[in-house]
C-alpha cells in the first residue's frame, strides 16, 4: 500500500505542472471548491510562473499517460471542472513521442513466441500514431494483407496502476469533505476512468469489442468496422485490417472528393443512435481521428477504428433515454420529469411539476434551432443549475454516453453547420419507442418473462429440496465452538482494519515535506 506521503508528494508535483499551465486558477476562483483544496492549490503554485491563458489539455499531456486518460474523463464533466476547462480538455491530443522500435519488436515477438519476420512480410518501423496507451504500425502479413498493428507501450500498465492509486486517494479525501464535492461523486469518476483504461490495456478486449460492434451494425448501410486478424492478436498486440480513406476531420478533402457532407452528418448521428439506443453497445471514442470515409460519392461509407473505449447501456436505461430524448424534441417536459423520478435520478422529496418547469426553462430555447445558433454555454449552465437545485447525483453509467454525444454533435456540426440534432434524432427515437413500447412489444415481453419463470421452476424445486432434505438424509453438522487463534488471526475484520489503519504518522511527515499542515488540520477537524 502506498503511504500518504507519497500521494501528497505526487499531488504537489502534478500541481506544479498544472500551475505552470495556469490550470489551478479556476479551482481557486470557484466558489464551490472546498477550502482545503484551494489551500493545496495555492501551495502547489507558490513561486510558479503561470501562463496567461489556462491550458488544461497541455498540462495533462505534460503530466503523462494516466493524466491524459483522466483529462479525457473530466472533459465529460463540465459540472465538475467548469464549462471552459471541459471544452479545452475536449481538444486533448492523446499522443506521445514514439517508443523505440527495438522495444516494439521485442513486445511483438515475446507475445507470439515467433520472430517479426515469421509473422509479417514487412513491418514499418515508423509508427503511424503513438498514443498514451499504445502505438500503431503499418505492416503486411505473410499472406499479403495490408494491416495495422497496435502494440502496447512497455510498462504502461504499471505506470497507470501507480498513478490511479493516487487519483483514488485524492478523490476519497475530496468526497469526504461533503457538500458539492460529495454530490459530484469524484470517486465514481475515477472508478470509471480505471475501468475504461484497464479495458484498453487488454487488446483482446478491444478486438472482441470491434467484433461485437461489427455484428450489431452488420445490417446498417454506410457503416463498417475493420476485420480483426485473430491469429496475430494477443493481450499486448492487436492486428486489424488497414483502412485507406479520408479522415472525417478533413472536411475540405471530403468536399473535393465529392462526398455529400450533409448526408454524412445525418448518417453519423443515426449510426450513433442505432448503437446507443437500439443495440445498447456503442463506440465511445468517436473523435474525428477515429472515423474515416471510404467509397465513391453517393456510396460513402463511414469506417470506425480504435475500439478501446466502448459504452454499454441496459434495456431499461435505453428506454428511459429514448423517452427523454423524444420528450425534449416534442416539448413533453412533464414526461421527461416523470422518467427522472422513475429512474430515481431526482430525490423523491422534490416534485415532478417543479422539475418539469425547470426542464422547460432549459429546453424551450433549444427547440427548432440549428446547432450553430445554440449557446452551448447557456444550455450547460442551465442543466447544471438543475442538477444542483434538485440534488441530483451524477450517474456514472451515463458518463460515456454524454461524452460521445458531445463528440458526435461536434463532428456533425463540422460537416453540416445547419444540422438540427433534434430533427435528425426525433423520427428515429419515435420509431424505436413505438417498436419497444407498443402493444406487440408488451405482449412479447410478457410471454418471454412468463416462459422464463416457468423454465426456472425445476431449479427452484431442486434448491428447496437441498435446503430442506427429506427425512433419513444425513443430519447437518452442529455449530462448532469459536476458538481464538494465535497471532491475532481470530480477530474480526473490523478489529484488523482498525489495527492495520493506524498509520497516521505519514501525514505528519507529509506536512513537514509539503507544507500541508493547514490542509490536514482542516481535514481532520471536519472528519471529527
Amino acid at each position: 500500500m502506498i503511504r500518504p506521503t507519497t500521494h501528497v508528494w505526487r499531488l504537489l508535483k502534478w500541481g506544479r505542472v498544472l500551475a505552470r499551465h495556469g490550470a489551478l486558477r479556476g479551482i481557486e476562483n470557484d466558489r464551490n471548491a472546498p477550502l482545503p483544496v484551494k489551500r493545496l492549490c495555492r501551495l502547489a503554485r507558490f513561486g510558479a510562473r503561470q501562463s496567461d491563458e489556462p491550458d488544461y489539455a497541455g498540462a495533462f499531456e505534460a503530466i503523462g499517460p494516466a493524466a491524459i486518460k483522466l483529462g479525457q474523463a473530466l472533459a465529460t464533466r463540465p459540472d465538475l471542472v467548469g464549462e471552459g476547462p471541459a471544452r479545452n480538455l475536449l481538444s486533448l491530443q492523446d499522443n506521445l513521442p514514439p517508443v523505440d522500435f527495438a522495444l516494439i519488436r521485442g513486445r511483438v515477438e515475446d507475445s507470439f513466441g515467433r520472430t517479426l519476420e515469421d509473422l509479417f512480410e514487412s513491418f514499418d518501423e515508423t509508427p503511424v500514431g503513438a498514443a498514451s496507451i499504445a502505438q500503431v504500425h503499418r505492416a503486411v502479413t505473410r499472406e499479403g494483407r495490408q494491416v495495422a498493428v497496435k502494440v502496447l507501450r512497455p510498462g504502461i500498465r504499471e505506470q497507470f496502476n501507480r498513478d490511479v492509486e493516487t487519483y483514488e486517494w485524492a478523490a476519497a479525501h475530496l468526497e469526504v469533505l461533503g457538500g458539492e464535492a460529495a454530490r459530484l461523486r469524484p470517486r465514481a469518476v475515477i472508478a470509471n476512468l480505471k475501468r475504461w483504461t484497464l479495458r484498453e490495456l487488454d487488446l483482446r478486449r478491444e478486438a472482441a469489442s470491434a467484433s461485437e460492434l461489427a455484428e450489431a451494425m452488420r445490417a446498417v448501410e454506410g457503416y463498417r468496422v475493420p476485420a480483426i486478424d485473430w491469429d496475430r492478436t494477443t493481450g499486448q498486440v492487436l492486428t486489424l485490417e488497414w483502412i485507406d480513406g479520408i479522415k472525417m476531420s478533413n472536411v475540405d478533402a471530403l468536399r473535393e472528393a465529392g462526398h455529400d457532407l450533409r448526408a454524412l452528418a445525418h448518417r453519423l448521428v443515426l449510426t450513433f443512435l442505432k448503437q446507443a439506443i437500439s443495440s445498447g453497445f456503442f463506440h465511445a471514442d468517436m473523435h474525428q481521428g477515429n472515423l474515416f470515409v471510404q467509397g465513391e460519392p453517393g456510396e460513402s461509407t463511414i469506417v470506425a477504428i480504435d475500439f478501446g473505449i466502448m459504452g454499454r447501456i441496459n434495456r431499461q436505461a435505453r428506454l428511459w433515454l429514448a423517452e427523454i430524448l423524444y420528450g425534449l424534441t416534442t416539448g413533453n417536459y412533464r414526461r421527461v420529469a416523470e422518467i427522472h423520478f422513475e429512474a430515481q435520478y431526482v430525490p423523491s422529496y422534490h416534485t415532478v411539476e417543479e422539475f418539469a418547469t425547470a426542464l422547460r426553462a432549459v429546453g424551450e430555447p433549444m427547440r427548432g434551432k440549428p446547432v450553430s445558433e445554440l449557446s452551448v454555454g447557456q444550455m450547460l449552465d442551465g442543466l447544471f443549475a438543475i442538477t444542483r437545485d434538485f440534488d441530483m447525483q451524477v450517474q456514472p453509467h451515463l458518463l460515456l454516453l454524454q461524452k460521445t454525444m458531445v463528440m458526435v454533435e461536434g463532428l456533425a456540426t463540422a460537416l453540416d453547420p445547419e444540422i438540427n440534432m433534434w430533427d435528425v434524432a426525433g423520427p428515429f427515437v419515435k420509431e424505436w419507442i413505438r417498436d419497444e413500447l407498443g402493444p406487440e412489444a408488451m405482449i412479447a415481453d410478457r410471454i418471454h418473462e412468463d416462459l422464463d419463470t416457468l423454465m426456472r421452476l425445476p431449479a427452484l424445486v431442486r434448491r428447496i429440496e437441498e435446503r430442506f432434505p427429506p427425512k433419513g438424509a444425513a443430519p447437518e453438522q452442529a455449530p462448532l465452538p469459536e476458538i481464538d487463534l494465535v497471532l491475532g488471526l481470530g480477530r474480526d475484520k473490523s478489529q484488523r482494519r482498525k489495527r492495520d489503519g493506524n498509520h497516521w504518522g505519514g501525514y505528519i511527515l507529509a506536512a513537514a515535506v509539503g507544507g500541508i499542515a493547514a490542509w490536514a488540520g482542516t481535514f481532520w477537524q471536519m472528519m471529527g
